[in-house]
């Protein structure tokens, strides 16, 4: 018998403690089966295993051991917090409300807490309720950095675009973001007559699409230059983009501009004189990208195209609950006339050929070289059906007719209501009618595209 085989319970647990805690978590998983198994009432190791399995993305497993915990020890602050936190991943957000008030109710100075009551109300679609419960939680606490970035995040749902652009600046407080270290001074907002200015990209490519068309508002700074940083895969797009005079693929030398400022950034200039959102940027798309594209969907010139999207980075954080398996597509396959193009690329696209799923729908995101290809490919779809990410925002800002599938909770952006966005004229929004719900989603996008499809048949045959 080995010797981890024969540790008492007190040293199974303890050992299990220390595994998770260095990040060994597939061990840790199995030393907590272990236990369990033989001390099924230990609440608060219920709520470690909770904590774990949420980390590794299991959250339904996380729910129910954190539902053991709490039934075990109803009375535990942390446990509680733990339970509210999986609730809240899950769409559950009353039940999450409800633990986070009787948790204020305790201990009344709480500030993390306060701003997940913030959170939670934002992701009801409560938006003036979060505001109004952030801004006075602020108040008590201003340095708090989590209840910034929600208030920030509510006022940009509620489309108080001016206060919330201002209050995201503190997104660069918060640890999900790298604080740009450059020795050149930030634009001040001031005039910039002379100087030369390096737009700096956001987050993610999202991003930098959907905030792009915020740089014309630099002329009225009179710069003398404004150079904007796009990163190479995007590159080619941004050739000619207005509101730039050059776009460069990699960082420049400090002594090609005086000053920076980050993308989104420039949003906030807009909104504070202009309520209106201005129309996506307009791209360039190049000819040896359109050229690849048309000779691709050749063969199927008499079949009604739709480029589709599943995922977007396994690595974001929130990807599986705004992502969904390839396979709800098939549900699709057998619509007469027809045909789907993967524009995906990316490590989920090993299961899509692993499962065979490559046979009907046609791979031509897999050999993009960058965005420019995927973008050539977008040109020549009748319609493109994508979960919420670059790639809806890419086919938004081409102009292309999307379809973006959201999950119950979205991107501020998008919000939590109506089938259309003041972002992008050609895009639909389909959302999720209960947390979790792509099935009844899938049900929808397959009626609503029968019947864009008949009505396309017929516009043919006439």
């Amino acid at each position: 018998m080995a010797a981890d085989e024969r540790m008492t319970l007190a040293e199974l647990r303890k050992r299990a403690l220390e595994r998770h805690q260095a990040g060994a978590l597939d061990e840790a998983r199995g030393l907590y089966s272990r236990y369990m198994a033989a001390n099924p009432g230990d609440g608060t190791m219920w709520s470690n295993l909770g904590a774990l399995l949420r980390a590794s993305g299991q959250h339904k497993l996380a729910r129910h051991a954190q539902r053991r915990a709490a039934a075990l020890e109803p009375e535990s602050i942390p446990i509680r917090n733990n339970l509210a936190n999986i609730l809240a991943d899950l769409g559950e957000n009353e039940e999450a409300l409800a633990l986070r008030r009787a948790h204020l109710e305790q201990q009344p100075d709480d500030a993390q807490i306060k701003a997940m009551v913030g959170k939670s109300l934002r992701s009801l679609g409560r938006y003036d309720e979060a505001i109004a419960w952030l801004t006075k939680a602020r108040a008590a606490h201003p340095d708090h950095i989590e209840l910034g970035l929600q208030l920030a995040l509510s006022q940009l749902a509620g489309g108080a675009y001016a206060d919330g652009f201002r209050t995201y600046d503190i997104r660069w407080q918060s640890d999900e973001l790298t604080p740009r270290k450059i020795a050149k001074p930030k634009w001040d907002f001031g005039p910039l007559d002379g100087k030369r200015i390096l737009v700096l990209p956001e987050q993610g490519f999202g991003d930098g699409l959907a905030f792009s068309r915020f740089l014309p508002v630099l002329r009225q700074f009179n710069p003398a230059q404004v150079i904007y940083f796009c990163e190479r895969p995007v590159a080619r797009l941004y050739d000619a983009i207005d509101g730039a005079d050059t776009c460069v693929p990699e960082m420049p030398d400090e002594g090609a501009f005086d000053v920076w400022v980050n993308l989104m950034d420039l949003a906030g200039v807009h909104f504070a004189t202009d309520p209106n959102v201005p129309a996506p940027a307009r791209l360039v798309v190049p000819a040896d990208s359109k050229d690849r594209a048309m000779e691709a969907v050749k063969p199927f010139q008499d079949r009604f195209k739709v480029g589709i999207v599943w995922t977007g980075s396994l690595t974001y954080r929130g990807n599986a609950f705004r992502s969904f398996s390839h396979t709800e597509y098939h549900r699709l396959l057998d619509l007469q006339g027809v045909q789907l193009f993967s524009l995906y690329k990316g490590p989920g696209a090993a299961a899509f050929h692993a499962d065979g799923s490559a046979t009907a729908i046609v791979d031509l995101g897999s050999s993009d070289r960058d965005f420019g290809d995927c973008a050539a490919a977008m040109q020549e779809m009748d319609l493109i059906i994508s979960s919420d990410t670059a790639t809806a925002h890419l086919a938004g800002t081409l102009g292309c007719p999307v379809w973006t599938l959201l999950h119950s909770d979205p991107f501020w952006l998008w919000t939590h209501e109506g089938v259309t966005s003041p972002w992008y004229p050609s895009m639909r929004l389909i959302r999720q009618a209960a947390p979790g719900d792509w099935a009844g989603v899938f049900h929808r996008v397959e009626g609503k595209l029968r019947r864009v499809v008949e009505k396309w048949h017929e516009e043919r045959a006439a």
